[in-house]
């Protein structure tokens, strides 16, 4: 080989060693930005008056914080309820001295049977209302998705009706016929009639709504018609179908508006 050809090996070998100091400078540099990364944490510069400041503007999340750990543990120590019992439920022992009275009384428990399902005459009537009279159909929208997404659910887990149930024919759905435990139709309905009032400035018909709400449940409580994460998911879901009622005419008209 001649000399030129030496001098070129010689040559290559010396690049082939330079990625290796590369690698080097790079893991240095990586290093540094990890470094860096770490030091500019948001954490890294919180003080002693940012947790003040958290304290007492944002009181309501550091409550939260603290149910968290509080349910934790509870959740992780508490007794599970045995296949063999029925579920335990605190709205059933709230309204232990309701349910003795109504199952003292038969015809007092079917006049307030009546009484609720005259409100659920209301909840209905008002909701069609909006849509037949006013033109405003998000209100029925609403619950068109809540009642669909109830029945899925419901057939999909079946909850065992309460020992303690007392039924009534004047009882809706009338009739002492079956029906899904979760959720609660009764409180979404009367939720999502409760939202629209308020959408139109009706708030004294809106808070009218919430507090025979608050009875129904205490009454469905009573009755052990519901459990009371029937009730608590029905309040959720008369919400947020409402929500999604909103966001389903919004997007038809968007889209309407594009076409033209």
């Amino acid at each position: 080989m001649n000399g030129a050809g030496e001098s070129s090996l010689k040559r290559r070998s010396k690049n082939h060693k330079s990625p290796t100091n590369g690698v080097k400078v790079a893991n240095g540099a990586m290093a540094k930005t990890a470094s860096t990364h770490y030091s500019d944490a948001s954490f890294m510069k919180w003080t002693l008056a940012d947790a003040v400041y958290v304290a007492t503007h944002h009181w309501i999340l550091c409550l939260f914080a603290l149910g968290l750990l509080f349910f934790m543990g509870v959740e992780y120590t508490l007794l599970m309820v045995p296949s063999s019992a029925p579920p335990f439920d605190l709205g059933f022992i709230a309204t232990r001295p309701l349910h003795a009275l109504l199952e003292s009384s038969p015809h007092l428990n079917t006049l307030f049977a009546a009484l609720n399902t005259m409100f659920v005459g209301m909840q209905t009537s008002y909701i069609l209302w909006t849509w037949l009279i006013e033109g405003r159909p998000r209100a029925t929208i609403s619950a068109l998705f809540m009642f669909t997404c109830r029945g899925i659910l419901g057939y999909s887990t079946q909850l065992p009706l309460p020992q303690e149930f007392l039924g009534s024919g004047a009882d809706f759905p009338v009739g002492n016929v079956s029906f899904f435990l979760f959720f609660s139709g009764h409180v979404a309905g009367s939720v999502i009639a409760s939202l629209d009032m308020r959408r139109m400035q009706r708030r004294e018909l809106a808070w009218t709504f919430d507090a025979l709400n608050v009875l129904q449940a205490v009454r469905l409580l009573g009755t052990r018609g519901h459990y009371t994460i029937d009730l608590a998911v029905g309040v959720g879901a008369g919400v947020l179908f409402d929500f999604l009622a909103g966001k389903y005419e919004d997007s038809k008209r968007k889209g309407a508006l594009t076409t033209k």
